[in-house]
């Protein structure tokens, strides 16, 4: 591995060793790295990427983690470990990080993401080629923040396109990107991915309903959807059984 001058003083300063002998920085980054794959893996098995198409990041204090460029997901390997920090300087491995990566840390500087995933999906692509908008067509919605927008078409790997997804995702942890893909972001990478499985899903609800001749999908209203935020914050287990009385 390759590190920056500013990782291994940091390192040794810190002095913190794990049960395995390795400095914390070092053993966290490793398992972030191990769980990026697992979720690049993935997207592959989900269908929502094809061959090298899509990439995959994660937070690790200021180091970003991504997927190398042009690398088939079932060939990376421990070594293959790919960083880099906030400005895009590399400061983990030798492969070159991805071609998106304007994209990802435009997201990480933009907001409190702590992971990005960037699909190729067919069926939320298929749906930038139609729409400004997904129509609000099931409640999940709500839980990207509203109707995911779609950013106009600019060129994959640059910062016109960094522009026009972050104007794309304002109040939003996800949108398409038109004739290309979609991208969202989440506190881990689970949640990130989810969010990217719920947009294909509703952009396929969608193209179904739609497709028969005369007649239109029922829509949720912005009423609806806000109820339905409201009550996703109260959403999933908590973290201490409710006291009685």
């Amino acid at each position: 591995m390759t590190y920056s001058r500013t990782g291994e003083a940091g390192e040794r300063a810190s002095g913190r060793t794990g049960a395995d002998g390795k400095r914390a920085p070092e053993a966290a980054r490793e398992a972030a790295w191990e769980a990026l794959v697992a979720t690049a893996h993935r997207t592959v098995a989900d269908g929502l990427v094809v061959g090298t198409s899509g990439n995959v990041s994660v937070r690790v204090g200021d180091t970003v983690l991504v997927t190398p460029s042009g690398v088939p997901y079932d060939r990376l390997a421990p070594e293959d470990i790919t960083g880099v920090d906030l400005d895009g300087r590399q400061v983990l491995g030798t492969l070159v990080p991805t071609s998106e990566l304007p994209m990802h840390l435009a997201v990480y500087r933009a907001t409190d993401a702590g992971a990005v995933v960037h699909t190729h999906a067919v069926h939320a692509t298929a749906v930038s080629l139609l729409v400004p908008e997904l129509p609000p067509v099931h409640y999940m919605t709500a839980a990207l923040g509203g109707p995911v927008r779609v950013a106009p078409y600019a060129t994959y790997g640059t910062d016109e396109l960094a522009r026009t997804m972050l104007d794309a995702l304002t109040d939003r942890t996800g949108c398409l990107l038109e004739n290309h893909g979609t991208i969202t972001y989440g506190t881990c990478l689970d949640q990130a991915y989810d969010r990217t499985a719920q947009l294909e899903w509703m952009c396929r609800l969608w193209l179904t309903a739609s497709s028969l001749p005369g007649r239109s999908p029922s829509l949720l209203t912005e009423e609806q959807l806000a109820e339905v935020a409201d009550r996703l914050r109260g959403y999933g287990q908590r973290s201490e059984p409710p006291t009685a009385g």
